[in-house]
Order: structure tokens, then C-alpha cells, then sequence
């Protein structure tokens, strides 16, 4: 098939084919030469449609190997539809399941095998009978599993089994036993297998099936994923057989590992588990070396106001204010106010009025934390009425749980305001306000305004002014046009071939991108755009949560504003693994550019967030990254 019908299909895929005409053209696709057959089956898969499933089982005997996998994938991805409508009939889910496994015992090829294994373990599947039958075919797969691919895909499968259905039906005990056998490392796979072994040990903290034989080798893994993870196997949940003499030494042992990422993580295991020594840790990893270590055992200070040295810690912090003009220097002493204030109440009432005049916005912000744990009313209006949306954000939610709706005229004043962030915040605490004839007028007026200036991202905004609208019998419409419109066009993809991108950020140093124009085209082709038309540069990593992900790209640097047209989700069988590079979403279609990298393996995001791209080199540049950094520049490198 010439190229142009490979880019029909995914401008039918990118429109979610709505016509009859749009899946003519990718069900024609599967039917071509091998690569069309790929995207076509891909396609039918993101459209997350179940009637279309018995498109794509064909394909599961397709010669290519490349297209079978695919094949598998997708009837995962289809079968996904079924959570956003009614849930499937049991025979439903078993005319699904039941090709797969047949295809499962004949196949020869690993990768096709490994598929096969992830999407038999996240069905939605609707009983008990289905996930015990799910969990044997896993069971059998792993006994018989001769190759290192093999067993990451019955890893992949009962980490997801367990995680989705073990509500409906809890493991068993051969599940249990095979996951303890490929958590540990073996002879041959201590380097080759650390994915495995991670999968299985989340999979046993899902399952509250850890044991201290399976905590001790996780916590002496040489991988430091797995010796992280073990801390979170220390946590009370994840065992009914770990004592807590085993947990305690486990995580004793974290506090001086290598990696800053098992430290931190021994850190708040310890304050779950309410052990004695969370305070004096967290006091001594206050001087970490590794700030992202020393910014979670600040806050692991808060609740440890009956130790005079915590206390003294965190108002020693507290006086670590930046300098005018610096943007690296305000974490410790942001961090430090919202602890002080659970800590130490009076020593952050004194010192707050400081931090609410600071010319660094996310110091305000962070006053804006502690004032809400202070409970001090006067503060929070002061800063509901502050420049920035993100502080006025921050103080609005706080007052709406404070004062409730006393606090209205303040709620009705922050409509005004441009930021989405700060709009739904203020429309969400005028829910059921007993003031009607005050708050209606200019709820309509600001979804009146949304809608006309017609951006996608503003939906969370006009959501939630209907919702308020709603409330008070006066129902109304915030929906818009979609503006989803990637232009995709084959010169474009040619030239973005095989690209990297390159990020600057301000004061830390570069990292680059392997982008994944195959794997999810419209996502790079819009990356590459925006990059290249300088759209990236100056904004800003808002968010970051150690252990997990930094997240930027936003102009409002918050969660709820980014490039108003939304992107397609472009899910695929690249995992969320550490490095890679996903699309932010608040909901099934809607990417609005911004980005996060993967800290650690996520592997509850596989399959919900677009991957576009994997960190190629600089990821020690990543992990340097604080709230607020600035990305200085991206360059696309074709």
C-alpha cells in the first residue's frame, strides 16, 4: 500500500474515526503489506472500541510476528472501552480472552508471547471465574518461560492482573509462588532481569504477599529500582507476615543506600509505618546531600513537634530565603514553612507574614499551605487575592474548607481571572452557595467567556461552573467545538524520521530525547512543532513528586493550562519505564503539551498515557530537577 494510505489511516485514527468512511480506511489497512497492516491494527485499538475487536483477532495469526504483537496489544487497548460504557457480558470477555490464549500455546515467536501475557492481565474482566482462568494461562506461560522476554511478559501480566482485579478476586497461592521465584534474582538474569523483578515485586505489595525471605533480597537487589521498591514492601500493607523488627531493619538499611531514591523512600516508608525512629531520620537526612532526599525529610518533619531538634531544623530552614533574582535557592525554606506550621503552630504563625510578602510567587504559594494548616483565615483572603493564579489557587481551595461559603464574594471575585486553575477552583466552592442571586450572574458570565474564546483546556474550568450552575436549577452548556486539528503530513513525518530533542534546562545542565515518531506520530509531529516555534522555552517543571515524575511545559505553570487545542492519546507498547516521556492528560483525549518524565518504572500508567520519547543520555540531569526550574530551550535534532 503507497505511503499516503499509511498516513490516511492515522489521520482517520487522529480524528478517533467518527464515519463509517474513516474505519473503511483502517480496516482496508490491515489487509496491506506488513508495516500498513501494523498501523492499521494499532489504530483499531486506539479507538478503544469493543465491537471492533473481531477486526483485529484476524491479525493474531498474521506471518508477521511485529503485527501479531501489535494484534495483541490492541485487543487490550479496544477491550479498554468497555470501562468508559457499560461493562462486557462474561461471554463477551470470554469470546475475547479465549484467541488469545490459543494463540498463546502455538506461537513461537517471545515478543508475540510476552503481548499476548500483558493483555490477558488487564482485561476488565467481570468475575472471579475470569480472573482465576486469566491467572492459570499466566501460571502455565511462566512455568514453561525459556527466555528473559518470556518472562517479562507473564511479569507484565500478573503485575496487572493483581493490580486490577485483585478486588474481585485476590491471587492465589501459585500466583503468589511464582512471583516470589521471579522476584529474586536467579543465576543467570541478576543484570537482564531487574524489570522482572520489579514487576513482581509491586505486584506482590499489591497482593500483601510479601515475605521477609523475598524484603531481605529485594533489599540487597543490585538494582536500586528493586531496592526501592523493597522499601515500599516494608510499608504495613504490603505483608501479613513481615515483622516489624524485618521491616524496621529493611528499612534501616535503605536510609544509608547509595541511591538517593531509596533513601527518600525509607524516609516515608518509616513515617508509615509510625516507626520510632522517623523523626531522628528525617533530622538527619535534613543535611542529604542529594536535595531531593533533603526536601522529603523536611516535610517528614511535620508531625514531630515533640522533638525540640526537629523544630530547630525546620526553623533553621525557614530562614534559607533566596536571595533576590534566585530561582534554585527557595525550596528548603517553602518546604520547611508548611512543616513548621504541623510542627510548631506559633513559630509559623511568626514568621508567615514573611513568606506572604516574598517576591518568588511559589514561596506565596507554599504560604498560602501553611496558612491553610494554620487555619489563619486572614491570611488565605490576603492571598486568594494575590497576582499569581497559582497562589490565589492554593489560598481559594484552603478557604473553601475553612470559611466555606462566607468566603463567596472572594469565590465570585476570582472568576475574573484568566488562569483555568484558579476559575475551577472558585467555581467548585460555589457549589450549593445559599447566596443564588450574588454568585449565578457571574458564574454564566465566565462560562460565557470560556466558550467564546473556544479552548480545549479551559474544559476543566467550564466543567465545573456547569456543575455550579447545576447546583442552583440553572443548568447550562460549557461544551465547544474540538479544535483537535494535527495537520499530519507524510513530508513531515520523513523529516522527523528518527529525531532527538534536545532540553536545556536553566542552570542544570541538557538532557536528550530519542523521540518515537512511530510509535505515537502526531504526538512528536506536534512535540517538534511547538519546540521549534520556541513555544517550550521559558516555561517551567511545575510539579515534581519525587519517585515518580517532573511534569512541565505548562505557560500558567500548574496543571490546568497548556497549548489550547488537545492532543489524541496515542497509547502504545512502549512502557513507562524510568526516562521515558509522556503526555500529561486530565482525561481520556486530552493532552494539552505539556510533558513528564518517568522517574522510576510507573507501570500503572502503561497503557493510560501517551510515550513519546525516552530519555537518551542526561538522566542524572532530570533527577536534579526542582519545582519551578526553567526549561531554557528545546531543539528538535531531525
Amino acid at each position: 500500500m503507497p505511503r499516503v494510505s499509511r498516513l490516511a489511516i492515522l489521520q482517520a485514527e487522529d480524528r478517533r474515526a467518527p464515519t463509517p468512511r474513516d474505519l473503511a480506511v483502517i480496516r482496508s489497512g490491515v489487509h496491506s503489506d506488513e508495516e500498513t497492516a501494523r498501523i492499521a491494527v494499532r489504530a483499531l485499538g486506539r479507538l478503544e472500541r469493543p465491537s471492533l475487536i473481531a477486526d483485529i483477532t484476524p491479525s493474531l495469526r498474521h506471518p508477521s510476528q511485529e503485527v501479531r504483537a501489535e494484534a495483541a496489544n490492541a485487543i487490550g487497548q479496544a477491550a479498554q472501552g468497555w470501562k468508559a460504557d457499560k461493562p462486557p457480558q462474561a461471554a463477551a470477555l470470554d469470546a475475547v480472552s479465549a484467541p488469545l490464549v490459543a494463540r498463546l500455546k502455538v506461537d513461537s515467536e517471545p515478543d508475540v508471547r510476552a503481548a499476548i501475557c500483558e493483555t490477558l492481565g488487564r482485561l476488565p474482566y467481570v468475575n472471579a471465574a475470569q480472573a482465576e482462568a486469566a491467572e492459570h494461562t499466566l501460571i502455565a506461560a511462566g512455568e514453561h518461560a525459556e527466555t528473559v522476554t518470556d518472562r517479562l511478559g507473564v511479569a507484565k501480566g500478573l503485575e496487572a492482573l493483581v493490580r486490577l482485579q485483585r478486588k474481585v478476586r485476590p491471587p492465589g497461592e501459585e500466583a503468589i509462588a511464582l512471583l516470589k521465584r521471579l522476584a529474586v534474582p536467579g543465576v543467570s538474569d541478576v543484570a537482564t532481569g531487574a524489570r522482572i523483578r520489579r514487576l513482581s515485586l509491586e505486584a506482590l505489595i499489591a497482593a500483601a504477599a510479601v515475605d521477609a525471605q523475598v524484603l531481605a533480597a529485594a533489599t540487597r537487589d543490585p538494582d536500586a529500582q528493586v531496592r526501592r521498591i523493597a522499601m515500599l514492601a516494608a510499608a504495613p500493607a504490603a505483608s501479613t507476615s513481615v515483622s516489624g523488627e524485618e521491616a524496621h531493619a529493611a528499612l534501616a538499611a535503605g536510609l544509608t543506600d547509595d541511591s538517593p531514591a531509596v533513601r527518600l523512600e525509607a524516609l516515608r516508608m518509616l513515617r508509615a509505618r509510625e516507626d520510632a525512629s522517623a523523626c531522628p531520620s528525617a533530622i538527619s537526612a535534613v543535611s542529604d546531600k542529594e536535595r531531593e532526599v533533603e526536601l522529603v525529610a523536611i516535610d517528614q518533619l511535620g508531625p514531630c513537634g515533640a522533638s525540640a531538634d526537629a523544630v530547630a531544623a525546620l526553623e533553621q530552614a525557614v530562614t534559607d530565603r533566596p536571595p533576590a533574582g534566585a530561582t534554585r535557592t527557595w525550596h528548603r525554606a517553602a518546604h520547611a514553612l508548611v512543616a513548621l506550621a504541623a510542627a510548631a503552630p506559633e513559630r509559623a504563625t511568626a514568621v508567615l507574614p514573611q513568606f506572604i510578602g516574598a517576591p518568588v510567587w511559589q514561596l506565596r504559594m507554599y504560604a498560602a499551605r501553611a496558612a491553610a494548616q494554620l487555619r489563619d483565615r486572614a491570611a488565605l483572603e490576603r492571598l486568594a487575592r494575590d497576582e499569581d493564579d497559582n497562589v490565589a489557587e492554593a489560598a481559594v481551595e484552603a478557604l473553601q474548607k475553612l470559611a466555606g461559603h462566607d468566603a463567596d464574594p472572594i469565590f465570585s471575585a476570582a472568576l475574573a481571572r484568566n488562569g483555568n486553575q484558579i476559575i475551577r477552583a472558585a467555581a467548585s466552592a460555589l457549589v450549593d452557595s445559599p447566596h443564588r442571586d450574588e454568585v449565578v450572574p457571574p458564574l454564566k458570565a465566565t462560562l460565557q467567556r470560556l466558550v467564546r474564546e473556544g479552548r480545549d483546556n479551559s474544559h476543566d474550568a467550564r466543567d465545573a461552573i456547569v456543575r455550579a450552575l447545576t447546583s442552583f436549577g440553572a443548568p447550562a452548556s460549557g461544551e465547544i467545538p474540538s479544535k483537535v486539528d494535527n495537520d499530519l503530513n507524510a513530508d513531515e513525518f520523513r523529516r522527523l524520521a528518527s529525531p532527538r530533542a534536545r532540553i536545556t534546562i536553566r542552570d542544570v545542565g541538557v538532557f536528550e530525547l530519542a523521540l518515537f515518531t512511530a510509535q505515537a506520530p502526531a504526538t512528536v509531529l506536534r512535540f517538534a512543532r511547538l519546540a521549534e516555534a520556541g513555544y517550550y522555552n521559558g516555561l517551567t517543571f511545575h510539579r515534581v513528586v519525587a519517585n515518580f515524575v517532573i511534569q512541565g511545559g505548562s505557560p500558567g505553570a500548574n496543571e490546568y493550562v497548556g497549548d489550547a487545542s488537545f492532543m489524541r492519546d496515542e497509547v502504545g507498547t512502549w512502557p513507562h519505564v524510568r526516562g521515558a516521556v509522556g503526555i500529561s492528560t486530565r482525561g481520556h483525549d486530552t493532552g494539552d503539551a505539556q510533558i513528564f518524565v518517568d522517574l522510576v518504572d510507573n507501570p500503572r500508567l502503561n497503557h493510560v498515557y501517551t510515550v513519546f520519547a525516552q530519555v537518551l543520555n542526561g538522566i542524572d540531569v532530570v533527577d536534579q530537577i526542582l519545582e519551578g526550574d526553567v526549561i531554557e530551550r528545546v531543539e528538535i535534532l531531525p
